[in-house]
């Protein structure tokens, strides 16, 4: 049996190793949406096209990446509830790592045409399959290591490390625009953002190699049948259900923190270095309501802190999204207003990983929530640049971002009310 100290530095090192792959996931998936109109340009821009077409083209790179998701999740999943959440997420890490790194070398459409796009575009659905493995070990490794009562918190710095890596993201995307002329910033500095990924991949993968097995699985091997034989035919329902309550999480979270910058710039007119600078700060508002709202809904229960956030960005999407929009609005008050919005979904983002792991039982957690979370992700996060953009073009209706944030936040305002007020008092082994 694990002594105080020993288990104390074991969860320590789950929730560092656990969350360091996240960090990297999230880096690079907001670096592909912050260089949107970059990689557009050298990617999508094709002859007698709108540049808004090239923009939408890049996002139905970006989208396709999120619709392989759910098959990581499946293929993964299953491997990290047979084997162990330890190697699947080893692996995971090192395939998503190489990955992110090839992108930098792609050559661009003017060097060898229609086969850069395909190549990218084949990258990046790569990575959406080894990111669908992440996300259910990664929650199933920080919660199944966190003590009774704080699930909530060992969950929330999953998405901790989300907020950190989006912020690592447009920070390193910002400091190269500043660095760089337009011209060095199209021709290789986009390339940059990629490279980094490597070293980071290197350090995340010493800390998983030192991590232990988390005893919820150890403990399920032990005593039940591998979860092969389990199937997800008593998860069905929980999936379903899994996808309501996320989706508003998925839609604000993109719509706010990844697509706004592209939003501002080509909708509403705004300077590249200033779109960055408001992405930014949404990202800072994100981050810094994810730890208290994780901490809170372990006092008060997991739906009181989701289903307040989910009515706030209902009622507060269009006036938010109006004060973005009036020509009298100054920097200051764009500022604030995106780091309310990003804080707004920090709320979501602080309780949800342990609300979806206490849906699921431990034999088929890694696979379900998983799962879960990478088609509501598919659907809303990784199809928002797409249908917001592509809905503007149609309608010409500036208002679309906060519609589609609002229809999602009634769906999973309903879903969100069916929680079990003390899922976060029960042991995840029952």
């Amino acid at each position: 049996m694990q002594t105080g100290s020993v288990a104390t530095a074991a969860h320590k090192r789950a929730l560092i190793a656990g969350s360091i792959g996240n960090f990297i996931e999230w880096y690079e998936f907001a670096v592909y949406g912050f260089l949107a109109t970059v990689i557009a340009k050298n990617f999508f821009q094709l002859a007698g096209e709108a540049p808004l077409t090239s923009l939408i083209l890049t996002y139905a790179a970006f989208a396709v990446a999120f619709f392989f998701r759910p098959l990581g999740a499946v293929v993964f999943g299953r491997i990290g509830d047979r084997i162990g959440r330890k190697p699947t997420l080893i692996l995971v890490l090192v395939m998503m790592t190489l990955a992110t790194t090839t992108i930098g070398l792609v050559p661009v459409y003017a060097s060898i045409g229609v086969a850069a796009p395909l190549l990218l575009t084949a990258l990046r659905i790569l990575q959406g399959l080894f990111a669908g493995g992440e996300y259910g070990g990664a929650v199933s490794l920080m919660t199944e290591f966190a003590p009774r009562g704080k699930r909530g918190l060992y969950g929330a710095w999953q998405s901790f490390t989300v907020a950190l890596g989006l912020l690592a993201g447009a920070g390193i995307v910002a400091l190269m625009s500043a660095l760089l002329t337009p011209e060095a910033m199209l021709d290789w500095g986009w390339r940059v953002p990629f490279f980094l990924a490597l070293p980071m991949g290197a350090i995340a993968l010493w800390l998983r190699m030192h991590m232990e097995e988390t005893p919820s699985f150890v403990r399920q091997q032990k005593t039940s049948t591998p979860a092969v034989k389990a199937g997800l035919s008593g998860t069905f329902k929980a999936i379903v259900t899994g996808i309501g309550r996320l989706m508003v999480w998925s839609a604000a979270g993109y719509t706010y923190l990844v697509i706004m910058p592209s939003y501002l710039q080509s909708a509403l007119h705004t300077g590249f270095n200033q779109a960055l600078l408001i992405a930014v700060i949404s990202n800072i508002g994100f981050a810094a309501t994810i730890l208290p709202s994780g901490m809170l809904s372990d006092k008060i229960g997991r739906r009181k802190v989701m289903v307040l956030a989910a009515v706030l960005l209902l009622v507060l999407a269009l006036p938010l999204l109006k004060v973005l929009q009036a020509e009298s609005s100054t920097l200051l008050v764009k500022a604030l207003v995106v780091f309310v919005a990003g804080g707004l979904v920090g709320m979501l983002a602080g309780p949800g990983p342990a609300m979806l792991s206490e849906m699921f039982p431990t034999k088929v957690r890694y696979t379900g929530l998983g799962l879960a979370y990478s088609l509501s992700n598919a659907i809303f996060s990784g199809c928002a640049g797409l249908i917001i953009t592509g809905l503007i073009k149609q309608t010409g209706n500036l208002d679309i971002p906060a519609y589609y944030v609002m229809a999602t936040a009634v769906v999973s305002i309903f879903a969100l009310m069916t929680l079990r007020k003390d899922d976060h008092l029960r042991s995840l082994d029952e």
